[in-house]
């Protein structure tokens, strides 16, 4: 059966599916049939990241409860005591409902239907915050996670790809596209990856919400949507390389987290730098320079490519974003002396000056 047709027993229209929009001039989903010995990607595989994806919430979950908990407790991961909040169904009401910092005029008129001085209503508020804050313990389960699977993934990809010549030499990587028999590894590898990044938009109103929120939102939608078409059309090659030079620097952040929960600062801050190294070099010099580079020079143009192009230009803005926010935070600590400065009360746990403040993911 051709792509097509599979797919168009899926349900998904035939005329979506046309060869002239997914794959370079001259070439039709014919090519990339498969016979005896040769594998090429067929998008019915994507259906596996569903429950890839639903494993590998399962496998985090276990993980965090059975070996992030007890190692960050033994290691010293320590939540600061919180101030218990008396219950006021008023300001409580407000809380939910209107918003968690009111301005002056809704304290005073707080202040008049709880019966309360105005300091007070303030105290309470703040205290809440602080009640709602997420746990260090959580945040430290969340980044060892991480690390593990950056870890991982990326000394993974090192070992399937050292051994390419289309790695090393980024012409071959164009080389009879897209003609490409797929390697099991590369495709069960390319599967991983796209069910662990449905996993984190999955779990993401569950996981702690930082500054960067709405910016990893379009990271990981951008980057789902560039593995699901570039599997597609038989890009694995050049989504490897990818992926690769993304997971260079990533676990490295995690593990600057992990370090700033610990209260290990000074191993924090030079794990930093050595991540805002790679972080700049592997995204600002080798993605934009090399790899897409190639991309842009050694493919055709047809409507699947310029898509794809449109969204590796979301990356690098993003990247740029991130790059800004990392080189601020050193230069801030630099200035500093390292010593990290709250404006706010005492009673709320600050993660203005955590690793994880300016970048993530991807």
């Amino acid at each position: 059966l051709s792509v097509p047709n599979i797919l168009t027993r899926m349900g998904v229209s035939e005329g979506f599916w046309h060869h002239e929009f997914w794959l370079p001039p001259g070439a039709t989903w014919e090519d990339l049939k498969e016979s005896a010995g040769i594998h090429y990607p067929q998008p019915q595989d994507l259906l596996l990241c569903i429950p890839g994806a639903l494993l590998l919430i399962f496998v985090r979950c276990l993980f965090e409860r059975t070996v992030a908990l007890p190692l960050g407790r033994g290691l010293g991961v320590r939540d600061k005591r919180r101030p218990k909040v008396q219950t006021n169904a008023t300001l409580e009401s407000f809380y939910v409902l209107l918003g968690r910092t009111p301005k002056e005029e809704d304290l005073i008129s707080l202040a008049k239907q709880s019966d309360l001085p105005i300091k007070k209503v303030e105290t309470w508020f703040r205290h809440r915050r602080a009640q709602d804050h997420p746990r260090l313990i959580k945040k430290f389960c969340e980044a060892s996670w991480r690390f593990v699977f950056y870890f991982t993934s990326f000394f993974s990809e090192l070992a399937l790809l050292y051994d390419k010549p289309w790695f090393w030499d980024h012409t071959i990587c164009w080389l009879k596209f897209p003609q490409q028999p797929l390697p099991p590894a590369l495709g069960w590898f390319y599967l991983l990856e796209l069910s662990f990044y449905c996993s984190l938009v999955a779990t993401l109103p569950f996981d702690v919400k930082r500054k960067d929120f709405k910016e990893q939102i379009i990271h990981h939608i951008t980057t789902i949507t560039l593995i699901f078409v570039s599997y597609c059309t038989n890009m694995i090659r050049f989504g490897m390389i990818v992926m690769l030079v993304h997971d260079a620097s990533d676990y490295i952040l995690e593990l600057a987290k992990m370090l700033h929960y610990l209260k290990w600062q000074r191993v924090c801050e030079a794990v930093f730098i050595a991540f805002a190294v790679v972080f700049i070099i592997s995204r600002l010099v080798i993605f934009p320079l090399i790899v897409y580079y190639y991309f842009v020079t050694k493919l055709p143009l047809f409507p699947i490519s310029c898509l794809i192009n449109a969204f590796l230009v979301v990356l690098q803005l993003l990247h740029i974003f991130w790059s800004y926010l990392i080189i601020q935070m050193i230069f801030s600590v630099t200035l500093r002396q390292g010593k990290r400065q709250d404006a706010r009360s005492d009673t709320e746990e600050s993660d203005r000056s955590e690793a994880e403040d300016p970048a993530k993911n991807q």
